[in-house]
């Protein structure tokens, strides 16, 4: 999850790709075939509000294996734009447009709007009042200025509200277990401990992005056919990799203590 796009958008300035003749003449890396790829971009981080309003959609008409299905849509897009943003460079071809609001915007309709209904749609809160308590923990979190800390850790639980829905999903956990989970991890948006920020990590960078990518497959399948996922045990293995992130957290991360 990337909650605004200061990897994509900041350290820009003077940072050039190989043009292969997008650039001008003059250098200003403005030309018009730049300038649309910059919105084509933008675009396509705002796609992703449309997949959640999808996945809303989906959550409200009880087709939840729908709307889980476009939540990992939502988050696919969020993951790799970022990429396309630095590769571009938005921020200097388009410096009118704040991408990092815009992802911001994006995030938080998609990482905790949507999955807040989900849970209400799919029973998963003992009362829909409860769906406040991640709505307003990550309102927040995502506007504090120090969001993530100097050394490339996000402070605070990172509102992954998303994940926590389908994973209540997939395993069919209780109302009271799941309402439990929420308040626990709405606590901890305030809690100054540190989480990896997996585009920033120093060490087992390769590992995790590997175990990431075997967790999303196991879960895009599970969410396809969740009776044999079920079956197949494949929403507790995928939840391995969540231990696995909250055990590197807890190495690398730990309380944030700032320097005085």
């Amino acid at each position: 999850m990337e909650h605004g796009r200061a990897e994509s958008a900041e350290g820009l300035e003077g940072v050039e790709s190989i043009d292969g003749g997008l650039a001008t003449a003059s250098g200003s890396g403005r030309s018009p075939l730049r300038i649309a790829l910059a919105w084509g971009v933008h675009l396509f981080t705002a796609s992703g509000a449309l997949a959640g309003l999808l996945a809303l959609l989906m959550a409200t008409r009880g087709d939840l294996r729908a709307a889980a299905l476009w939540m990992l849509a939502a988050m696919a897009i969020d993951s790799v734009d970022g990429t396309l943003a630095r590769a571009v460079g938005v921020r200097r071809v388009l410096p009118g447009i704040d991408g990092r609001r815009l992802d911001d915007v994006v995030d938080f309709f998609n990482y905790v709007l949507v999955p807040a209904v989900f849970l209400v749609a799919g029973g998963y809160l003992i009362h829909a009042a409860w769906a406040a308590l991640p709505v307003l923990a990550s309102a927040y979190g995502f506007s504090q200025e120090k969001a993530k800390t100097d050394d490339g850790f996000f402070l605070g639980f990172p509102s992954y509200w998303n994940v926590i829905a389908i994973f209540a999903w997939l395993l069919e956990v209780s109302a009271l277990t799941c309402t439990a989970f929420v308040a626990l991890f709405s606590v901890l948006v305030f809690v100054p401990f540190k989480y990896v920020y997996p585009s920033y990590l120093r060490v087992l960078k390769r590992t995790t992005a590997v175990l990431t990518a075997i967790a999303a497959a196991v879960v895009v399948y599970a969410i396809f056919d969740p009776e044999r996922g079920r079956a197949l045990y494949l929403p507790w293995i995928a939840l391995g990799y969540v231990a696995y992130y909250f055990a590197l957290s807890m190495w690398l991360g730990g309380l944030h203590r700032p320097a005085r």
